[in-house]
């Protein structure tokens, strides 16, 4: 028979490939366990929960005779499930064939809110034992965001940002709404909302790709990203910014130019280059309406996405 334990103030976070030496650095001179990308402990740390693929909240050891037991374990906590598989692992193969199947196919993007249900993870830690969490932060397999990529229509993969950042918060432009693009060119971000039947102003010193400079819905100024006075565009309901520069200067700008304007949305990349630059993460937790977290499709990044509360 198997036996359940829970792990009770004990917390795992799976970091995003290639950004294991943040979480081991943040970690240190604390105790945890570590596999490969699987921090695990009495480590909970609201920084680290924002660089992580997925959050393990709920934590269990279960410890086991046969993978039918094992199984019948897991789904007596929660039916859907995905592994943390250990490279070669056929026993972790096993135990997840025994479970319910849960689909895992890249997402084709619609723009429109899409609902998932809850998916549990779990790790096989050796023949007989599995660390699994019934309640994870996201719903997607170990975190991962994929999508149907579209390789022919986008001049650049920044895209794929936009897609997840939509599709995992539920919002998106609507038709005929104005989108303010700053940093545009080569017009990754612009290609999105125009496609979603958004009017674009793209800001940028260089100009976009040659179709897009052509598109009905895109205009282009030719213009320094921080120098846009937003209050001339008093239209525009969505600001974009995926510029290249120090977050403590976006911080700045977004305090000084944003919060004041009329902008109701905003998504905005923080682009980190050291340590040094962490401290500006809990400015940009602190203002209101915010969600700040590591996209998929983020390197050293984080990203903000903020809606103007309703006064």
């Amino acid at each position: 028979m198997y036996q359940l334990q829970r792990l009770h103030n004990q917390i795992a976070y799976l970091a995003p490939l290639g950004l294991e030496a943040l979480f081991e650095e943040r970690l240190a001179g604390r105790v945890y366990t570590r596999q490969d990308r699987l921090f695990w402990g009495k480590i909970e740390d609201a920084f680290l929960a924002r660089w992580a693929a997925n959050q393990w909240s709920e934590l269990y050891e279960i410890q086991f005779e046969s993978i039918l037991e094992c199984a019948k374990a897991l789904t007596s906590l929660q039916r859907s499930w995905w592994p943390y598989l250990p490279a070669g692992s056929s026993r972790a193969s096993y135990i997840q064939k025994a479970l319910p199947h849960v689909g895992a196919k890249p997402i084709v993007f619609t723009g429109k809110p899409t609902t998932y249900p809850p998916l549990g993870s779990w790790r096989l830690l050796d023949d007989h034992r599995v660390l699994a969490s019934p309640q994870c932060t996201s719903p997607r397999p170990n975190g991962e965001w994929e999508f149907v990529e579209d390789r022919l229509g986008p001049p650049n993969r920044a895209y794929l940002k936009l897609w997840e950042a939509f599709t995992r918060l539920g919002v998106a432009p609507q038709k005929g709404e104005v989108c303010l693009d700053l940093g545009a060119s080569p017009g990754g971000w612009t290609w999105v909302l125009q496609r979603l039947g958004a009017s674009v102003k793209a800001f940028d010193r260089s100009p976009l790709r040659e179709d897009l400079m052509q598109a009905s819905e895109v205009e282009f100024v030719e213009a320094d990203a921080f120098r846009v006075d937003l209050s001339a565009y008093p239209e525009a309901s969505w600001l974009f910014c995926d510029v290249i520069c120090y977050p403590e200067k976006l911080y700045e700008w977004v305090s000084t130019s944003v919060l004041p304007s009329s902008i109701q949305h905003a998504v905005c990349t923080l682009k980190f280059q050291g340590r040094e630059h962490y401290g500006i993460i809990d400015s940009f937790l602190a203002i209101p309406g915010g969600w700040l977290g590591h996209l998929s499709q983020n390197k050293h990044e984080l990203t903000w996405v903020w809606t103007r509360p309703v006064k």
